[in-house]
């Protein structure tokens, strides 16, 4: 059995990293320059160029690392058995009581401390 796997290669991603640059810094000066414009445009005009940013970015080495890691977040996000509704109103119960069981002891710690500093004080 054998894997024929080509590896991508990737050309020209300084001049990749620099357009996502000078997409972004277009968008920067664009928005301060709109505006008078409607913030409804300016929104969308962002959004837009937010886009072919990250789309131009997907397409060198590096973003293409960060898009296969995640993608293998959301993989294990789907192996993740969620509790229930039940399970999670008794654990936040659990950890509301002792968190009042501790902060009561610590009340109780902190009177009795300060009475004898107190005492000893005059």
């Amino acid at each position: 059995m054998t894997a024929n796997t080509e590896e991508k290669v990737y050309r020209l991603d300084a001049l990749k990293w620099l357009l996502v640059v000078a997409v972004v810094a277009a968008g920067i000066v664009g928005n301060s320059h709109f505006s008078a414009e409607s913030i409804l445009y300016r929104a969308l005009g962002l959004i837009v160029l937010a886009g072919i940013a990250v789309f131009v970015a997907l397409q060198t080495a590096k973003g293409n690392a960060i898009a296969d890691v995640v993608r293998g977040a959301l993989v294990e996000l789907r192996k993740v058995v969620w509790p229930t509704r039940q399970e999670t109103n008794q654990t936040t119960l659990i950890v509301l009581a002792v968190v009042i069981v501790a902060s009561i002891i610590l009340w109780l710690l902190d009177t009795f401390f300060g009475f004898i500093a107190s005492s000893i004080i005059g």
